[in-house]
């Protein structure tokens, strides 16, 4: 059985589409997740070095509200001082078709755009 997500973001409506939207519908998130599943980036480091360039105070800021919402999980690696890698829970690996699909139509639909050979 799928144990629902809590939700610690603003609720505007019960519609699943809006309420997904209120988990992962800002600039980064989505990217993140695609980062994770799909090009094998789990450290800060290797959010920072893509092509998008996110700003260090936004991904920590993501990446709790990530964890906070169970979409992702962290694993030390480093002690001192203590670093993470960051892994898909089950929720985030839910949202890899969502991912590619949202690629898929960007490719078509939206001039410049270039498919990754990881989702074809």
């Amino acid at each position: 059985m799928i144990k629902k997500l809590s939700r610690s973001v603003a609720k505007r409506s019960p519609c699943p589409v809006a309420t997904a939207l209120d988990l992962v519908g800002d600039k980064w998130s989505l990217l993140i997740i695609r980062d994770i599943g799909f090009f094998a980036r789990h450290r800060n480091k290797d959010f920072q070095q893509g092509v998008e360039g996110i700003p260090s105070n936004i991904l920590a800021n993501r990446l709790k509200m990530l964890l906070d919402n169970r979409l992702i999980r962290r694993i030390p690696y480093q002690s001192n001082p203590l670093r993470y890698e960051y892994f898909l829970t089950e929720a985030g690996e839910d949202l890899l078709p969502v991912v590619k699909a949202m690629a898929k139509w960007g490719d078509i639909h939206v001039a410049g755009s270039r498919m990754p050979r990881r989702f074809q």
